[in-house]
C-alpha cells in the first residue's frame, strides 16, 4: 500500500519540505525530465520540462487542483536528469514511463492492438496482417482500425500480386500457384527483379495509388474484351470492384491525399478521452478512442499519450495534427487558468497558452511541437483554421461525448443498481440487501471437487472478500454434502473471528442444494440468515429464484432489475468457482503426469516443477539443464523419454491460463 506524505508526522513533512527546498535551489535552468518519489522511494510521476528549476518549483508554490494536490500530497523526493535538448527530454520520457509504469503518469497500454499489413524483408516476401510492430526491416501500413478492413485489403492485394503465402516453403506447388496467385518460389527460380516490382507497386497501391492500379487493370480489361478473352476480363473487372468496395468506403474526404493522424482530447471528473481519427490518402478510415485518469496538467499528459503512441512505430503518417493549448481546449475544470495563475504567481516561465495563431503559441508548447518533428520525423500541426481546424474540433467533440456517453452510462447503472438492492428485499420479505454472498460449487463427476464464494455489497462485486474451498471431507459427486461442507465452514469462521454477516445468502442450485444449505444454518449453527436458490433452465441460463422450506418460487420478473442482479451474481460465483476448479484439475494432472516417470519421487517432483516452472518447459529442456538438481544424464533421458512419449497426457497437465478476469483479492480459505 502506498503511504502519503498525509500520514508523515508533522517533524517528518517539515523534514521532507526543507530537504524538496534545498534540492529545488541547486536545479539548473535546463531542460530535462524529473521523477517524482513517493515515500517508499518508488517513482509516482515522471514529467519533462524546458526549464527545470521553474517546472519544479511549480509544484511546490501556489495552488492546484485536487488532482494536482493528490499527486503532490504523495512527493517526498525528486530526482532529475539534465538533457542537451528538447527531444531527448521528449524521448527520455516515454522511457522513464515504460521504466517505471508510475501511478500518476497516463501509461498507455494498447498501443500495439491494431493490426497493420506488412511486406516481410525477406528472400521471397510475402504480406500478412500483425498487430506487432518491430524494426525487422519489414515495411509496415497501417495502422488499419478496422481489423476486417486489413484482412479484406490484404485478401485483395494477394489476388493482384502473387506474392508467396506460405511461412515455409513446401515441396511443390499448391493450388495458390494454379489460381496464379503464386510465383511457387518453391519449385522455380524467381529472379528479384519480379520480386521487387511487386513490392513496389503493393507500397504504391497502399500509399493511395490505388486508383493508378484501377485503370491499368481497367485498360487490361478493355484489350481482354477485344482479344474476345471474357473470362479474363471477368476477372479483371472483379479485382476492380473488390479494390472499390476495400478502398472507397469512406466518410470524410480532403482535396490532398496525404496520410495524417488527428488528435482530439475532452477532460471531466479526473478522466481524459483521447480520440484519434486516421485520415489515408485524405480520407477518414477510422477512429480509436482511449479513456483513462489523470493527475498531472491536461495539455501536458496528453501529449505524454502522444509520445507514448509514437513510441518505436516505424509505420508513420505524414503529418500529426494535434488541438490547440488555450482555454476551451483544457476542459471543464479549467486547467489551463490555473496553470496560469501559478505562472503568474511563481513567474514561472511555462504559463498557459493564449489563443491564437500557431506562431504566436508560448515558447513553452512549441518546443513540444518542435521536439516531436525532430523525433519522428513527420510534420506536426496546430491547426487554427479552415477544413484542418475543423478535423481536429471533430476530433475533440468526438472525445468530449465518448467522456459523456460513459458518465451517464456509469450514472444510469449506479441508479439501476441502487433500486434493484432496494427493491430485491422487499420481493423477498427479508428487508435491505445490502451484503449478499452466493456459492456454487465445481466438480468433474466428483473429481478434484471445489467450491466458491462470491461477495456482492450494495449491488457491486466485492472481490477482496471471495473466497475459495477445497472440499475436504466429500467423497465422489455429491453436490448436496459438498453444500453442507462448504456453508458450514464459512460460517463457523464468520461466528468463531466475529465477521460481517451476510443480509442474504445465494445459492447456485435447486431445492436439494437449498435445503442442505438451510439445515446446516439453522440446525448446526443456530444462524437464521435469508437464503435463496437460482435455478438455471436447459440452456444454463437463470430461470427461477427459490425460497423458503420447502422451497417455493419468488414471482420475480425475469425483465425486472433485481432479476438481472441475481443472474450477474450467479454468473460470477460460477465463474469464480469453474476458473478454480481448472486450476486445481491442472496442478493434480501436472502430478499425476511426473508421478509417471520412474525415479521421480515426491521430492524430485517438486524441485523440477520450482526449477522449471512448468510441464511444458520440463519437456523443452535438455539433459543438462538438470544437472543443476542433481539429475544425472540417465535419469535426465528416462524424464524426457517419458513425458515426449505421453504428449496427450503431457498437454493435458500444461496448467492453463488463468482467468483475466480474476480479481487479486480472491483467495482460497482454509
Amino acid at each position: 500500500m502506498t503511504t502519503t506524505q498525509g500520514e508523515l508526522t508533522p517533524e517528518e513533512r517539515r523534514k521532507v519540505r526543507e530537504s524538496i527546498k534545498n534540492k529545488l535551489a541547486l536545479v539548473p535552468e535546463q531542460p530535462g525530465c524529473y521523477l517524482m518519489k513517493n515515500r517508499d522511494g518508488k517513482v509516482i510521476y515522471v514529467g519533462k520540462a524546458k526549464v527545470l528549476r521553474n517546472r519544479l518549483r511549480s509544484y511546490f508554490t501556489g495552488s492546484h487542483t485536487i488532482k494536482t494536490q493528490l499527486l503532490v500530497s504523495e512527493i517526498v523526493d525528486f530526482e532529475y536528469i539534465v538533457t542537451a535538448s528538447n527531444m531527448e527530454a521528449l524521448i527520455l520520457e516515454c522511457n522513464l514511463i515504460k521504466k517505471y509504469y508510475p501511478r500518476y503518469n497516463v501509461l498507455l497500454k494498447d498501443d500495439k492492438s491494431f493490426p497493420y499489413i506488412k511486406i516481410t524483408n525477406e528472400k521471397h516476401p510475402r504480406l500478412e496482417v500483425t498487430r506487432r510492430v518491430v524494426k525487422d526491416k519489414g515495411k509496415y501500413f497501417g495502422p488499419y482500425p478496422n481489423p476486417y478492413a486489413a484482412n479484406m485489403t490484404m485478401k485483395l492485394l494477394e489476388r493482384l500480386y502473387p506474392l508467396r503465402k506460405c511461412r515455409t516453403l513446401p515441396d511443390k506447388v499448391c493450388l495458390y500457384y494454379h489460381l496464379g496467385q503464386c510465383v511457387a518460389p518453391c519449385e522455380y527460380e524467381v529472379e528479384q527483379e519480379t520480386y521487387d516490382k511487386m513490392v513496389t507497386e503493393i507500397a504504391k497501391f497502399l500509399n493511395g495509388g490505388h486508383n493508378e492500379i484501377k485503370k491499368e487493370l481497367s485498360r487490361k480489361m478493355q484489350e481482354a474484351a477485344e482479344e474476345l478473352n471474357f473470362e479474363r476480363a471477368k476477372e479483371l473487372r472483379d479485382q476492380i470492384q473488390h479494390i472499390d468496395t476495400v478502398m472507397e468506403k469512406q466518410k470524410i474526404t480532403t482535396t490532398d491525399a496525404t496520410d495524417r493522424d488527428v488528435f482530439g482530447f475532452a477532460v471531466e471528473k479526473g478522466w481524459m478521452c483521447v480520440q484519434i481519427l486516421y485520415m489515408r490518402q485524405g480520407k477518414l478510415i477510422g477512429r480509436h478512442a482511449s479513456m483513462f485518469p489523470y493527475y498531472g496538467e491536461a495539455y501536458e499528459d496528453f501529449l505524454s499519450f502522444v509520445t507514448q503512441y509514437y513510441s518505436d512505430n516505424p509505420a508513420l503518417p505524414k503529418e500529426v495534427f494535434l488541438p490547440s493549448w488555450g482555454e476551451d481546449e483544457a476542459g471543464a475544470e479549467g486547467e489551463a487558468a490555473a496553470a496560469a495563475e501559478r505562472a503568474e504567481g511563481t513567474g514561472t516561465a511555462e504559463a498557459a497558452a493564449p489563443q491564437g495563431d500557431e506562431e504566436a503559441a508560448p515558447e513553452s508548447k512549441k518546443y513540444i511541437k518542435e521536439a516531436l518533428e525532430s523525433w519522428l520525423k513527420v510534420k506536426v500541426h496546430v491547426p487554427r483554421r479552415g477544413l484542418k481546424k475543423n478535423m481536429v474540433d471533430m476530433a475533440n467533440e468526438n472525445a468530449k461525448v465518448a467522456l459523456d456517453e460513459k458518465f451517464r452510462l456509469l450514472a444510469r447503472d449506479e441508479e439501476r443498481t441502487v433500486k434493484a438492492v432496494e427493491n430485491l428485499g422487499e420481493y423477498l420479505g427479508t428487508g435491505t440487501v445490502r451484503r449478499i454472498e452466493a456459492f456454487d460449487n465445481s466438480n468433474i463427476q466428483g473429481s478434484d471437487p471445489v467450491s466458491a464464494m462470491v461477495v456482492f455489497t450494495d449491488g457491486k462485486p466485492d472481490r477482496k472478500e471471495y473466497r475459495k474451498y477445497k472440499i475436504r471431507t466429500v467423497q465422489g459427486p455429491d453436490d448436496y454434502e459438498t453444500m453442507r461442507e462448504v456453508v458450514r465452514r464459512r460460517y463457523e469462521r464468520v461466528l468463531k473471528e466475529g465477521l460481517t454477516m451476510p443480509d442474504l445468502i445465494v445459492i447456485d442450485g435447486g431445492r436439494g442444494h437449498l435445503s442442505a444449505a438451510v439445515d446446516v444454518l439453522e440446525n448446526e449453527l443456530g444462524l437464521y440468515i435469508p437464503v435463496c436458490g437460482l435455478v438455471k433452465d436447459a440452456k444454463h441460463k437463470t430461470a427461477q429464484l427459490l425460497m423458503g422450506d420447502p422451497a417455493e418460487v419468488v414471482p420475480l420478473p425475469r425483465d425486472s432489475q433485481e432479476f438481472y442482479l441475481l443472474q450477474r451474481i450467479q454468473e460470477e460465483v460460477h465463474r469464480f468457482a469453474i476458473t478454480f476448479h481448472r486450476e486445481t484439475r491442472a496442478k493434480s494432472m501436472v502430478v499425476s503426469t511426473l508421478d509417471s516417470v520412474p525415479g521421480i519421487g515426491e521430492k524430485r517432483r517438486k524441485a523440477l516443477l520450482k526449477h522449471f516452472g512448468s510441464l511444458k518447459k520440463i519437456k523443452e529442456a535438455q539433459s543438462e539443464d538438470f544437472k543443476p538438481l542433481g539429475i544425472g544424464e540417465k535419469l535426465a533421458l528416462t524424464i524426457l523419454q517419458t513425458l515426449n512419449g505421453t504428449e496427450g497426457e503431457a498437454t493435458a497437465g500444461e496448467p492453463e491460463e488463468a482467468d483475466p478476469a480474476a480479481a487479486p483479492g480472491e483467495h482460497a480459505e482454509a
